[in-house]
């Protein structure tokens, strides 16, 4: 994520002046949607990147794209990002202010990992537990990463839990190599 810092400034002052304006649900229903376009559209991300292309022909294509889908203050500062050509650090932006809605509704997301795709059941459960655990509530992302073989690794904030098979042989190659006995003893 390029900029951190200032991309968490701009996240911060427009979280404090959605609230102020009591559209904090509109503004998160805008951005998400506006980083979901971005991670699917590669023309829209070149564009937003581009040095080339001027900030009147973004405005208007923003305008055309987002202006009737969100709420004026979204569009406003996304205006504002134009004009003070940071438009580039639009994506992390919209990570971190989702970073402060979910402070402020006590949200953690939780990344499970597994071979295969868990039941809803085993899924619901996890979320129980670590709901139980945190005391927040609990957004669980599932990826499926057949190269673990089987097990599972759960990554939320700073806790990382890995419960994988193949964590498991790789401590036992790890010992392996590390053999203190003689070998033809």
């Amino acid at each position: 994520m390029k900029n951190l810092k200032l991309s968490n400034r701009y996240a911060k002052a427009l979280f404090d002046f959605a609230q102020e304006r009591g559209c904090v649900e509109e503004v998160h229903r805008d951005l998400v949607l506006i980083k979901q376009s971005l991670r699917e559209s590669h023309e829209l991300r070149t564009i937003l990147n581009s040095p080339v292309v001027a900030p009147l022909k973004k405005h208007a294509i923003f305008a055309s794209v987002f202006q009737s889908n969100t709420h004026e203050v979204t569009f406003g500062f996304l205006d504002v990002l134009i004009k003070k050509k940071r438009e580039p650090m639009l994506d992390g932006i919209c990570e971190e202010f989702v970073g402060y809605y979910n402070e402020l509704h006590r949200i953690k997301v939780a990344t499970l990992t597994t071979a295969q795709e868990l039941s809803p059941a085993l899924v619901e459960k996890i979320r129980e537990i670590l709901a139980e655990k945190t005391q927040y509530t609990i957004e669980i992302r599932q990826i499926v990463k057949p190269d673990i073989i089987g097990g599972i690794l759960i990554k939320m904030d700073d806790f990382y839990f890995d419960a994988s098979i193949i964590s498991k042989i790789n401590k036992l190659k790890q010992e392996f190599t590390h053999n203190i006995y003689q070998v033809n003893f």
